[in-house]
């Protein structure tokens, strides 16, 4: 049977003014022709408002991460509108799905090839703690080989939890200092790890 077609033909006119939000400008100083604030505060905005993601999906996790790039959810309008595949070229690592304890290494590499500053979000229960997968080939959660800065609970998460996290990352991306990369914290962290 054919799905019947509907037209509107009653439009309501949207009320937009009070629906759409923007982004307050960072604190600082204005005056009659300038405006001056931090530099960390507007690298941060502008970092926040334009990451660009490397899916590292590996199973069922990669379809409702599928979803949330569609058009019904579109993670375009966070300012993550080019996903890449290219390590070299993005800044936010999202592992997604079962990490074999072999492919640790190649997560490892792909986040050691990604330029600084970089984040890492771990979507679903596998990739955030093992899963349902608690074998002697299954990695026991990325941040066993990688530092994580958000996770993602639920197997698999829906559409709404990966933009949550998405937009947690994008409050660590916009709070981060400028400096922070350079601290002797974050070397002590990567440290751990076993990178330099």
């Amino acid at each position: 049977m054919a799905r019947p077609v509907r037209f509107n033909i009653h439009p309501i006119k949207a009320d937009v003014k009070d629906n759409i939000s923007i982004v307050d400008m960072p604190e600082g100083y204005t005056g009659e022709g300038f405006f001056t604030t931090q530099l960390s505060s507007v690298v941060g905005l502008a970092r926040k408002n334009s990451l660009w993601p490397l899916p590292f999906a590996t199973s069922c996790c990669g379809i409702e991460f599928m979803a949330t790039m569609a058009s019904h959810y579109d993670l375009a309008r966070f300012g993550a509108e080019r996903l890449a595949f290219s390590p070299r070229q993005c800044d936010l690592l999202m592992v997604m799905g079962t990490i074999a304890k072999k492919m640790g290494p190649i997560v490892k590499q792909v986040y050691l090839q990604m330029a600084e500053p970089r984040w890492v979000m771990a979507v679903g229960a596998c990739a955030s703690s093992g899963g349902i997968f608690d074998t002697y080939s299954v990695l026991q959660g990325i941040d066993q080989v990688v530092p994580v800065d958000v996770y993602v609970p639920g197997c698999p998460p829906r559409p709404e939890a990966i933009l949550d996290g998405f937009m947690k990352i994008q409050e660590l991306v916009g709070q981060e200092s400028v400096r922070r990369r350079n601290g002797e914290q974050y070397k002590a962290l990567l440290g751990t790890y076993g990178i330099q």
